[in-house]
This record gives C-alpha cells, sequence and structure tokens, in this order.
C-alpha cells in the first residue's frame, strides 16, 4: 500500500531529521529524586529519542536539529548524542554567558515508579537555549534540499517551549513540504509546558495550527483530546477501559477534520500500577484500520520513552515500505521493547523488534 510518495534514498543524505530539545536526564536509579545521593546520565527528548531510535535501532541515517549552551554541561550532552550515533552537524552553540542568564541546557529529573508509585518527573528547562530560537535560525534549504531528507519529524513538545517554536516547527514543515520531505508529528501533550502560557486552550490553538503541515499524526489519549480538542468516549480517568472501538470513532473525527493527514497513529496503554500496563496500538491509513497485537499485562521497568520509541519503530515501518499492518506493530514492538530498559532511549535491536513483532517471546536466547 503506498500512502505517500517517499523520497529515492540515493538523493538524500538523510532518512530522518528531527527538531527539538534535547535534556540531561538525572536518573535516581531504584530511589527517589528527593531522597537520593547519585544520579545516572542519560540523554533524551520526545523528538531527539525519536531519530536517536531510527539510528541506533533500525539502523537509519538521522540527524537532529536543536541548540545547546557551549558549556560542561552541553559538551556531556553532545557526548552523550555522539554515543546514540545522530548526526550533530545541525546543532546551534550558543556561547555560555558564565551563569545562563541569557541561555542554559535543561535537565529532567525523573524517577521510573514502582507499583503503586508512578513515575515522576521535576523537569529544569526554563530558559533553554532551544526555547529562544526563531524562524531563520536554522537553514531548512540545506537541510531538505541541498542534503536531502526523507522524513521530517517534530512534536508537541518544542512547540510549547518557547514563543517562536511554533513558529519554528511550522517555517520546517513549509520547507519539507516544499522538497517533498514527509512530515511527522507528536502531539506529546505535557501540562506542565503549557501550564504557566495557557494550558490546554493555547495548546490546542497552537497545534490545531500546526496539524494542518503533518502528514502523520501520532499520540495517545490525552494528546488527542487536550492539544488537539478531540475526546476519546468511554475512556475512565484511569485508563483501564480501553476499547480500540472508542479510539477508532475519535480517529474518523481527526481525519475529517484534517483531510491532509495520511496516517494517524495513537498508542493504547492501560495503567494498571507503574510496573504493570496494557499496551497497544492502532494506526489509520488508506481509509482502513489496523490495530497492533494487543499486550495485556505489560511489565514495565522504565515507561518513559515509550511513546517516542512507538513512534520511530511506526516511522521505520512507513520508510521502508513495509505497510501500515507491520509498521503499527513494529512501532508497538518497539515501545514494548525500550520499556523494559532504563533511560529515554532504546537500547532494543532491530533483531528483537522483529521476533517481537512477529510473534516472539521472551524464552532465553543463547
Amino acid at each position: 500500500m503506498a500512502l505517500f510518495e517517499l523520497r529515492d534514498k540515493k538523493s538524500c543524505l538523510w532518512d530522518q531529521v528531527s527538531l527539538g530539545e534535547v535534556m540531561l536526564r538525572l536518573d535516581p536509579g531504584d530511589g527517589r529524586v528527593h531522597t537520593t545521593r547519585s544520579f545516572t546520565v542519560w540523554e533524551g527528548g520526545g523528538e531527539y529519542n525519536v531519530a536517536r531510535g531510527l539510528r541506533r535501532c533500525f539502523g537509519l541515517r538521522t540527524a537532529i536539529v536543536t541548540a545547546a549552551v557551549d558549556n560542561g554541561v552541553g559538551r556531556l550532552l553532545e557526548d552523550l548524542m555522539l554515543q546514540g550515533g545522530v548526526d550533530l552537524r545541525h546543532v546551534k552553540w550558543v556561547p555560555d554567558d558564565g551563569i545562563g542568564r541569557k541561555a542554559r541546557n535543561g535537565l529532567n529529573f525523573t524517577e521510573r515508579g514502582f507499583g503503586v508509585r508512578g513515575a515522576v518527573g521535576a523537569i529544569d528547562r526554563g530558559h533553554t537555549a532551544i526555547s529562544q530560537v526563531a524562524p531563520g535560525d536554522f537553514d531548512w534549504d540545506t537541510i531538505f534540499g541541498k542534503e536531502g531528507a526523507r522524513w521530517f519529524h517534530c512534536g508537541g513538545i518544542f512547540a510549547a517551549l518557547g514563543d517562536k517554536t511554533p513558529d519554528v516547527a511550522i517555517e520546517a514543515m513549509k520547507a519539507a513540504k516544499k522538497h517533498g520531505v514527509i512530515v511527522s508529528y507528536d502531539l506529546n501533550y505535557r501540562p506542565s509546558l503549557w501550564k504557566s502560557i495557557g494550558g490546554p486552550d493555547r495548546a490546542r490553538q497552537v497545534n490545531q495550527e500546526i496539524a494542518r503541515y503533518v502528514d502523520v499524526m501520532i499520540g495517545n489519549e490525552e494528546d488527542f483530546t487536550a492539544a488537539l480538542g478531540f475526546e476519546v468516549q468511554g475512556v475512565d480517568e484511569h485508563l483501564t477501559d480501553l476499547d480500540p472501538a472508542n479510539f477508532k470513532a475519535m480517529i474518523r473525527k481527526v481525519v475529517a477534520a484534517y483531510p491532509n493527514f495520511k496516517v494517524v497513529a495513537t498508542t493504547l496503554r492501560g495503567v494498571r500500577s507503574a510496573t504493570v500496563n496494557d499496551w497497544g496500538a492502532i494506526c489509520y491509513a488508506g481509509g482502513d484500520f489496523f490495530e497492533a497485537t494487543p499486550r495485556p499485562g505489560l511489565e514495565i521497568f522504565d515507561r518513559v520513552g515509550g511513546g517516542d520509541s512507538f513512534a520511530s519503530g511506526l516511522i521505520y515501518g512507513l520508510l521502508e515500505n513495509l505497510g501500515p499492518q507491520a509498521a503499527v506493530e513494529f512501532g508497538a514492538a518497539h515501545g514494548a521493547l525500550a520499556m523494559t530498559t532504563p533511560g529515554d532511549t532504546t537500547m532494543a535491536r532491530l533483531k528483537e523488534v522483529q521476533a517481537l513483532a512477529g510473534g516472539g517471546s521472551a524464552r532465553v536466547v543463547r
């Protein structure tokens, strides 16, 4: 099923390019943020995680467009990203003013939770370098035209960071369209990011405008409700009743409102506890629905980044022309595997995703 016309690999330097913030995640491991005396450091960010997943798990050529302050913290972030394999030539390095009055690098203190104690984040990302970017700061014609890219990804986290970040996202999407690049967007609604700038009303205003330029829209129940204004009927407040029929009804309304969406994908997560979730996904493409193999009672080690890994698996399937059923299976399998390891980013390998997507089990491999 040809959902859209993809650019030829040979004519493009990049399979995929992401625009967004990359932060340091400080992880207290089995402890709590407010009582620990040590942290493990990872890199992470909603849009970046997608590019990293496509590079490290799926072997595609990816790049990140972002900004960071040129100091020790920023260079630690660079070192972590270098290990992730994502190309950094389009990182905008902002001079260090000494103490971060003008710009700084973002920090994300996140504990993964256990049982009845849910995951908790304490995000310290105000006045970061990427939040202050404006149209004209990045040369999109070079990225999408001269260098060439097949796919561009951004999301609602980046759009919430600053006064001009929605304009930068739209600028990038317009350039992507000009050069025949497919555009995906993950709504990724975070109440903390919109809290002081207008809440859900502002989120909907921004995301409804951005949605006009999107080919592949990704999100979950909360994302589509809070960030785009489409409510899923019949879902209780604890997200334990995840009847796919309710989500399909919502997606039909979304596609009717935005006929430019060629693919709409949503994860299905029923939260039994922090460490046991029901997990699944639905993809709408070409007028039909495709549902991933449901995984009730999925045991979770660290849920952060599961949605981003779903997005990268889905995009991989679409970029490789595997069809929407395979794409949603790859997304759901990759998301499930990513939540079995610590940190925001994937540690899964392509063979593991292929095996799980094809019905594999957790039997020992030796």
